[in-house]
């Protein structure tokens, strides 16, 4: 747990301009959950940088054990919001695990995930993976690659286990995406079995992030996907290889959201947009200059009541470069995006990609019409909002006019094929023939029955 104190001494030394237009807050005193993650950012930022302070928001930031107790905590009011992944306020306002309507009116960054393996599992996918001219792999690694690792291990009565953070989470989805394009089976869920190991050739279960490496060091799993800085540590350690970053599967994919109740955004209206506001102008300082506060966001979540972890570890991906294999260091300036890009609108169709991936692994049971995904995505994801703070921002001389999409309808221009790993452009307009167009997993009237793809 965090006191205000020292962000209200930081405040004290900042402008007050902004002082006298404060909105009329119906709540100022906020306690905020989230994971010991890189990209819960724009939360250590806001505070400490004083911007919650500047809109007269007296917060607490507190680190959570698991996603899990982190949103029953919003949704049991222990916690007015939280850094969530982005399949959350989705999977709970359509009932999948516990329901509860929680709504985004902020998404907080875009990449920041990787895919690690053990040194083991490296070693025998390497004959797989062709090399450039300096003799290093060449990169994106297809899962391809691994295939007839996985084979092995089956064949030999070991199950390829991999871990991932959570079952609605962007790393279960990125991970199986990768598997998946690769032409290994990730698994299904049905309404009798949410294990979504059914028909798996790899085998996902839950693994907490911090956990990931020591996980890994164990041999209980044999590859993961998670977010930072938990891919680097376990390059520190020499206990695994990452092998691709979500960059590489999928070029500026959202990743996580800050998430509140919608019963939180109708009774304080006037406090959510100055939650918004603060968390924009986080955002903002973590992307301008080309990343030249980088290194001071990095001390600052190196801090144990952050992050905790090493300072060199957390800057390995968020200051513009990524290392796989130990030595091969490479250039991902967009490895971590907090702004640019309009990496904080809450686009439509960033939602509708994630409940897209719900009914391809079978979290989504039976069929859904495109009207249905739309409509769900609205519900949930909460640009109206977002716009208003920016607007606000941007009369008080706190953020520039271009960098926010005031024209959108809430869609981003369809992914192009080159930017995905599969080749297969996304458009969010169309997510049926999106599935459809997706060569492993449910599509149409498909459904998982008694352990097996009917229809």
């Amino acid at each position: 747990m965090k006191s205000f104190l020292t962000g209200l001494a930081a405040a004290a030394v900042s402008a007050t301009a902004v002082s006298a237009e404060l909105l009329d807050l119906e709540k100022d005193e906020l306690t905020f959950g989230f994971i010991k993650l890189t990209d819960m950012a724009p939360l250590a930022v806001a505070y400490e940088q004083g911007y919650f302070l500047e809109e007269g928001l007296f917060v607490t930031l507190e680190a959570q054990a698991n996603w899990k107790v982190l949103l029953d905590g919003v949704i049991d009011g222990q916690l007015d919001g939280a850094h969530m992944l982005a399949g959350q306020p989705l999977a709970a306002t359509i009932g999948y695990g516990t329901q509860a309507h929680i709504v985004t009116p902020f998404s907080m960054d875009l990449n920041g995930n990787g895919i690690t393996v053990s040194n083991e599992v490296w070693e025998a996918m390497k004959p797989n993976v062709p090399t450039m001219e300096d003799g290093r792999p060449q990169h994106p690694i297809s899962a391809s690659a691994m295939a007839p690792v996985v084979e092995e291990y089956n064949a030999s009565g070991r199950p390829f286990n991999m871990g991932m953070v959570f079952p609605v989470s962007t790393h279960n989805y990125e991970l199986r995406y990768w598997l998946a394009a690769g032409g290994l089976e990730p698994g299904y869920y049905s309404p009798q079995d949410n294990s979504g190991q059914i028909g798996a050739d790899v085998f996902l279960s839950v693994t907490p992030p911090p956990q990931m490496p020591a996980t890994l060091e164990a041999g209980t799993i044999y590859g993961y996907c998670v977010g930072e800085p938990w891919n680097q540590q376990a390059v520190a350690k020499g206990i695994g290889v990452p092998v691709i970053t979500d960059y590489q599967i999928w070029k500026n994919n959202p990743e996580k959201v800050f998430g509140i109740t919608a019963e939180f955004a109708e009774q304080y209206p006037n406090t959510t947009k100055a939650v918004v506001k603060a968390l924009i102008r986080a955002a903002i300082w973590l992307d301008e200059n080309d990343n030249a506060n980088r290194m001071e966001a990095v001390e600052m979540l190196s801090r144990p009541e952050y992050v905790g972890a090493d300072a060199d570890v957390i800057a390995a991906s968020m200051t513009g470069t990524f290392e796989f294999e130990k030595g091969d260091v490479r250039e991902i300036p967009d490895f971590n995006v907090f702004f640019r890009y309009n990496a904080t609108y809450p686009f439509y169709s960033d939602a509708i990609w994630y409940l897209t991936q719900m009914r391809r692994w079978g979290q989504i049971a039976e069929p859904r019409t495109d009207e249905w995904f739309i409509e769900t995505a609205q519900s949930v994801y909460r640009p109206d909002i977002y716009l208003e703070a920016a607007r606000m921002l941007v009369d008080q001389g706190l953020a520039n006019e271009a960098d926010f999409p005031w024209d959108s309808d809430g869609f981003k221009a369809p992914t192009p094929a080159e930017d995905i790993i599969d080749g297969i452009p996304y458009d969010g307009r169309t997510p049926n023939a999106y599935l459809e167009s997706l060569p492993i997993g449910l599509k149409g009237e498909q459904r998982v029955v008694d352990g097996e793809v009917q229809g």
